[in-house]
């Protein structure tokens, strides 16, 4: 895939079709955490049969998991963090690229960072 840059009014113009997918791809990672807990004791069990209903069932999880952040990121942005919706988009700002950085839950893009910072150096667009 081609690198994309976008501006910050091509975000705000995408965020309504990837914060659906984003608040799919959170739910599935909860899903993914209370699964994992209820197997987590079974895990030390040497007795343990692993073709049980919650290994399908996280098994089937992850794969879904894969598939949204596949189909987010189809979009040309790069997903950040599975535990709390970050996802950046590559920009030019004044001839540097950077990262407008998104938080699911945020209405409209307003923060960026430098390629190699992440989201606590995040600064206002504004």
């Amino acid at each position: 895939m081609a690198i994309r840059y976008f501006t910050r009014e091509e975000v705000d113009d995408l965020l309504p079709e990837i914060e659906p997918l984003v608040g799919r791809l959170l739910e599935r990672r909860a899903k993914v955490a209370r699964v994992g807990q209820q197997i987590d004791d079974r895990l030390t069990d040497l007795h343990t049969d692993f073709a049980n209903p919650e290994s399908t069932q996280l098994a089937y999880e992850f794969e879904v998991i894969e598939e949204l952040v596949d189909q987010i990121q189809s979009y040309g942005c790069v997903v950040k963090s599975l535990e709390v919706g970050l996802v950046d988009f590559l920009s030019d700002m004044n001839g540097r690229d950077v990262y407008l950085c998104w938080r699911y839950g945020e209405p409209q893009i307003s923060y960026y960072h430098d390629i190699h910072a992440g989201f606590q150096d995040r600064r206002p667009l504004d």
